[in-house]
């Protein structure tokens, strides 16, 4: 079940959304064709219920939203992007098991 604390993101909202934003964002940039997308995608609602109120979570449609994966060097997907203080902390490229989420979020908390 999809999680009621992932923000949907787009070009036109990224900017306030993640960028001025008071706490780190974990960004998912993902498309409705993608299966390793589909397969992260229980594990990132999860995270966005676990970590809430520390961190927020979001996602960016790439098919629908071009302009800001193209901004970030986003070539495969899916891509776990980590903003803290509107830059980019670090990055993740595919399936990856949630354990390396988590490590990826402690290194913004």
């Amino acid at each position: 079940m999809a999680s009621d604390k992932v923000l949907t993101l787009g070009d036109s909202n990224f900017d306030a959304d993640v960028l001025q934003s008071s706490v780190p964002v974990l960004v998912d940039f993902w498309a409705t064709w993608c299966a390793p997308c589909k397969a992260i995608a229980p594990t990132i609602d999860a995270l966005a219920d676990e970590y809430d109120g520390k961190i927020k979570v979001g996602k960016v449609n790439v098919d629908e939203n071009p302009g800001t994966p193209a901004k970030y060097g986003v070539r495969g997907i899916p891509t776990v992007i980590l903003f803290k203080d509107g830059t980019v902390v670090d990055q993740l490229v595919g399936a990856v098991p949630k354990s390396q989420l988590e490590a990826l979020i402690s290194k913004a908390l």
